[in-house]
C-alpha cells in the first residue's frame, strides 16, 4: 500500500516542501530510501525500527521503499523521522486520518519513540504557511519557535503514540499560541554597556551615532584599553528597534545554524565578534551542503571585528563582496545558494604592533617599517569599503574621576531613530532601508550638492586622492548627517563633518 505525507528540508534559508512517499509490498524484508537523502536520513531505518517497536506498533517485515520528492533535491537532517515512521503505519494500515495532504509532519525520532528538536523550523513552517498547509506537527521543543508564525495551526508533540493518538482523534491538542509583541517587547541588555559609562571619547560616540542613523561601516584606531571594544559592545544600545519582519528574518537564519535555543524569536540585532583565527569559510559561509557564516549570522545587526590586522588576510578579502552586495552566494557542487548579508561593520585596530604608536603618554617601540607593514596588512580596497575613521585616544586620570557622565544610550537612540524615520519616509517607494544602501543613481537624486558644498567636494577629491567609491561615501555619510540634523538639504557643515571621517590611520 502507498501512503504520502507532507514534511519539509531546507534549501538555504527557506524551506522547501517535501514529500514522503512510502510504498510497502510483498517481497523479502528490505528498506530502501531514495531522494539523494545524506547519511542522517539515511540511518533513519533503525531510529524508525525501535520507534515503532517500542510504541506497540508493528514493524512490517515487507518490501519498503520511501521516496523524498522532489528527488533532485539533496536532503539533510533527521527532521524527516517522523514523518517516515507515520507514513509506514499509515501504509501498513495501522494508521488513517482524514486530510493529511493538510498537514506537515517534522521531528527526529528517538529510540524509544520521544520527538527530538529539529533546526531551521522556523523557515519550515513559514514554507508550509506559503503553500497553504494550515496543521503542522512539531517536536514539543521547538512549539515556541514554530508558533511565531501567525495563521497555522502548530501542534507540539512529545513522541510517536502521541503523534498516533492526535491523528486518530483520540487525542485532543490545542494549537499553541505565543504572544508576538510581548515576545518583542522583551528587549535583552546589550552587553550591560551603556553610552554613559563610557567617559570622554565624545568623537568616537559621535562617529558611532552617525554609523547607526545611516548604517555605515566603521575603523576604531587608537592604543590598548582606550576603549575601543566597549564603544563597539554599546553601539548595539542605540541601534533602532526590530520590527517584526526583521525579527523573523534574523530568526530564520539563527534557527538553521542551531543558535536560538530557547528562543522563540530574536528580540535583538545581532552582534557577532568572531576570533581573528577564523577562517573565511566561517566568516562567510560554506560547507558541502553550505550553511551560514558570521556575516549572515550578524544580518541586520552588527559584525565586529577586533584587532583588524591580526585576522588572516584571506579572510578579511572575502568580506569585500558581502559588504558591496549585502549578500553571500556560495555555490557547491550540490548545491547554489545565496544569504542575506546586510551588517554595519566595526572593526578596531591598533595603530602599530605594541599599540602605541599614536599615543602620546607611552612610547613606541615599533620601527616606521614594522608600523607600515602591520597597517598594510589590510588592503586597499578594502579600507575603501568604510565609511568613518576615528582615532580613540587614551583616557586620562583625570578624565575617569572628575568628567561627569555622557549622554546615555536611550537619548542618543532617540535621535538615531528620527533620523531613520526619515530614510524610511523618503525610500518608502524604493528596496532600501537606509542612506548605506544608496547607489550611485540614487546617490544623484537624494544627495544633491549647493554650489558651495560641490566647491568643497571638488577641492577634497583631489588633495584626499579619493576613488569613486570613496567620493559616493562621503557623500552617503553627509545625507546621514543631515537626517540627524533634521535638514533636508546637504550643507557645508555636514559634509565638512563626513569630510573628516575619511582620514585613514596615520602612517609614520
Amino acid at each position: 500500500m502507498l501512503s504520502q505525507i507532507k514534511s519539509s528540508g531546507l534549501l538555504g534559508v527557506n524551506g522547501v516542501i517535501v514529500t514522503v512517499e512510502i510504498d510497502i509490498s510483498r517481497g523479502l524484508p528490505s528498506y530502501s530510501l531514495v531522494g539523494l537523502p545524506d547519511a542522517g536520513i539515511k540511518e533513519s531505518k533503525d531510529r524508525v525500527f525501535s520507534a515503532i517497536k517500542n510504541n506497540g506498533f508493528k514493524y512490517p517485515m515487507e518490501r519498503i521503499t520511501i521516496n523524498l520528492a522532489p528527488a533532485d533535491l539533496k536532503k539533510e537532517g533527521p527532521a524527516f523521522d517522523l514523518a517516515i515512521a507515520l507514513g509506514i503505519l499509515s501504509a501498513s494500515d495501522q494508521l488513517t486520518w482524514e486530510e493529511p495532504e493538510n498537514c506537515l509532519i517534522i521531528g527526529e525520532l528517538s529510540l524509544s519513540g520521544e520527538i527530538r528538536s529539529v533546526t531551521g523550523i522556523l523557515p519550515m513552517v513559514l514554507a508550509a504557511k506559503n503553500t497553504g498547509i494550515q496543521k503542522i506537527l512539531i517536536p514539543y521543543g521547538n512549539r515556541n519557535e514554530a508558533a511565531v508564525v501567525q495563521g497555522v495551526d502548530v501542534i507540539p508533540l512529545r513522541d510517536l503514540n502521541e503523534a498516533v493518538s492526535f491523528l486518530k482523534n483520540e487525542l485532543i491538542i490545542d494549537p499553541f499560541k505565543v504572544d508576538l509583541n510581548q515576545l518583542l517587547a522583551q528587549r535583552r541588555d546589550c552587553h550591560g554597556i551603556d553610552f554613559s559609562d563610557i567617559r570622554g571619547q565624545d568623537q568616537a560616540k559621535r562617529a558611532l551615532e552617525i554609523a547607526a542613523a545611516g548604517a555605515h561601516n566603521v575603523l576604531l584606531s587608537g592604543p590598548p584599553g582606550a576603549g575601543k571594544s566597549m564603544l563597539a559592545k554599546g553601539f548595539s544600545s542605540i541601534l533602532p528597534d526590530l520590527t517584526l519582519d526583521e525579527a523573523l528574518e534574523i530568526t530564520k537564519i539563527h534557527s538553521i545554524s542551531g543558535l536560538l535555543k530557547d528562543n522563540a524569536i530574536m528580540n535583538q540585532r545581532p552582534f557577532r565578534a568572531p576570533h581573528h583565527t577564523i577562517s573565511k569559510a566561517s566568516l562567510v559561509g560554506g560547507g558541502r551542503i553550505p550553511k551560514p557564516g558570521e556575516v549572515s549570522l550578524a544580518h541586520l545587526g552588527v559584525l565586529f571585528l577586533d584587532e583588524l590586522p591580526e585576522f588572516q588576510k584571506s579572510a578579511l578579502e572575502v568580506l569585500r563582496q558581502p559588504i558591496e552586495d549585502q549578500e553571500v552566494s556560495i555555490s557547491r557542487v550540490n548545491a547554489s545558494l545565496t544569504f542575506p548579508a546586510s551588517f554595519t561593520l566595526i572593526t578596531s585596530m591598533n595603530p602599530c604592533p605594541c599599540g602605541y604608536y599614536t599615543d602620546p603618554s607611552h612610547e613606541c617601540i615599533c620601527t616606521p617599517q614594522q608600523v607600515r607593514n602591520y597597517q598594510g596588512k589590510i588592503s586597499g580596497p578594502l579600507m575603501d569599503r568604510l565609511d568613518i575613521f576615528v582615532e580613540v585616544p587614551s583616557t586620562s586620570y583625570d578624565e575617569l574621576q572628575t568628567k561627569p557622565k555622557g549622554e546615555t544610550s536611550q537619548s542618543i537612540k532617540k535621535r538615531v531613530d528620527a533620523a531613520r524615520e526619515r530614510q524610511n519616509e523618503r525610500y518608502q517607494d524604493l528596496a532600501i532601508f537606509y542612506n548605506a544602501q544608496l547607489t550611485p543613481r540614487l546617490i544623484e537624486r537624494f544627495c544633491r550638492l549647493g554650489s558651495a558644498e560641490q566647491k568643497l567636494m571638488e577641492k577634497v577629491y583631489t588633495k584626499m586622492n579619493l576613488s569613486a567609491r570613496g567620493y559616493h561615501r562621503i557623500l552617503k555619510l553627509a545625507r546621514t548627517i543631515a537626517d540627524l540634523d533634521g535638514s533636508e538639504t546637504i550643507s557645508v557643515a555636514h559634509l565638512s563633518e563626513a569630510i573628516q571621517y575619511r582620514g585613514m590611520p596615520k602612517l609614520p
